[in-house]
């Protein structure tokens, strides 16, 4: 805000011919003040300037004109009683537990890996905006799902870096789970100042917080599988390539990933970063392919199937959320302490980066054909070529590093998970009852 507040500072207070240096009233200027009225009709003129700028500041409007940043807003926190929520969220309950805060905690996988955390003792608090890339009620609904658990969610921008401050103060952290972040690939090119402000310099705000925390937590983010780009290498290694970004989403992930670095090389923060790879499964996001399918079979609207140059197939590396999570639990339980202090490396921190994906890309045609067998429904099947909109044509992990160093083992085929999606969908969503967004 005091940024958006300090270029209001620029703007003259009086359009460019009232200047009163440039005016050709400036050798008549005792003339002009000993008019009582003009010197009463500009003082209102002023005044009005200041009330006008006031209440169009961020602070009083909920709704910015800049896409770009809607998701800032003046949240509401602070206080014994908000503080004494925090504590009792993030208070770790079992013996050997840590006290985690889960950025992104209403989102698919934040919702999740908060449940999981929590159901095995450790300290959790949420963060979350609640920004309106999808349909926000069902966010809300994650939220009421965490909070039967005992989660809190705080309401708020990792942005804010006062509110980021005072959460550190009232709880020491010994670990951050980084999800949030402006996903999708396709919604860049309609909105590319999201993508920056949140996966870049939300990161970097974060960051640092952390930076300076006594003690530092160590740190775990969601980076993506979208960093391999153009990369036709497969299966898609952490030792490939991943400077030819094929979308501006993915370019905000490999920033990310050489961000990581930096606050690594300079402060001691140990830092874990995961490519994650096409995440499904109940509770999921509504512009993820698998999800809307299931709802325009449904509708009986036809679903777009794209294809590669030379009718060439278009291939996901589709992973059920509960593997996503292990991996994530598993990356925050062998995550070394950060060597900082103070805002000072003590010495080397760790830093590292893993797949975290199935190892079995699917066509999706045959995930469309999963979908008809689930739900009972032939799909009117369009098929298309791919745009040029960041999409690539396949994803494959290589999850051997991850298995080798985290024990990470996805167990749960599409079919299965997709079974367990659709039940969630048809239960959730009650037949059509409620908007599917």
């Amino acid at each position: 805000m005091s940024k958006q507040m300090s270029h209001l500072d620029n703007i003259p207070s009086t359009p460019g011919k009232f200047k009163m240096e440039k005016s050709p009233y400036v050798h008549n200027r005792l003339r002009w003040h000993s008019s009582l009225a003009k010197l009463t009709f500009w003082s209102f003129i002023f005044l009005g300037l200041i009330l006008i700028f006031f209440f169009r500041s961020p602070s009083s409007n909920p709704l910015p004109q800049d896409p770009s940043r809607r998701s800032l807003r003046t949240y509401n926190w602070g206080g014994p009683a908000w503080e004494k929520r925090v504590r009792s969220s993030a208070r770790v309950r079992s013996r050997n537990g840590i006290s985690v805060l889960v950025t992104g905690a209403a989102g698919f996988v934040g919702t999740h890996v908060s449940a999981a955390l929590k159901r095995r003792g450790d300290g959790v608090l949420g963060l979350d905006n609640f920004n309106d890339y999808y349909d926000p009620s069902l966010k809300r609904a994650r939220q009421a799902l965490l909070e039967r658990t005992g989660v809190f969610i705080v309401e708020g921008d990792i942005n804010d870096s006062a509110l980021l401050r005072k959460l550190f103060e009232v709880v020491a952290f010994t670990h951050v789970m980084h999800l949030a972040a402006q996903a999708g690939v396709r919604y860049a090119m309609e909105n590319p100042g999201s993508y920056v402000h949140s996966n870049i310099a939300g990161l970097v705000s974060l960051l640092e917080v952390c930076k300076s925390a006594n003690p530092q937590p160590a740190i775990v983010w969601a980076s993506s599988s979208s960093v391999y780009g153009l990369n036709t290498k497969v299966p898609f290694s952490e030792r490939d390539r991943t400077d030819q970004p094929a979308s501006l989403y993915a370019a905000t992930k490999k920033a990310g990933e050489e961000i990581a670095h930096t606050y690594n090389h300079i402060y001691g923060l140990s830092l874990t970063g995961l490519r994650f790879f096409t995440v499904y499964g109940p509770w999921g996001r509504p512009d993820m392919a698998y999800f809307f399918f299931t709802r325009d079979i449904l509708k009986g609207k036809s679903i777009p199937i794209f294809e590669a140059a030379n009718h060439g197939t278009v291939a996901r590396d589709f992973t059920y959320i509960d593997d996503i999570v292990k991996g994530c639990l598993a990356a925050l339980d062998t995550a070394e302490k950060s060597t900082g202090s103070g805002g000072k490396k003590k010495g080397p921190a760790q830093l590292r980066v893993y797949n975290l994906g199935n190892t079995s890309p699917v066509p999706v045609s045959d995930l469309v054909s999963i979908l008809e067998r689930l739900l009972k429904v032939n799909a009117k099947r369009n098929i298309m070529k791919l745009p040029r909109n960041g999409d690539v044509q396949f994803t494959h992990a290589n999850i051997s590093l991850a298995q080798r160093e985290l024990g990470y083992k996805p167990t749960t085929d599409l079919q299965t998970g997709l079974k367990k999606f659709v039940r969630w969908y048809l239960s959730y969503y009650s037949g059509g009852k409620k908007a599917t967004g």
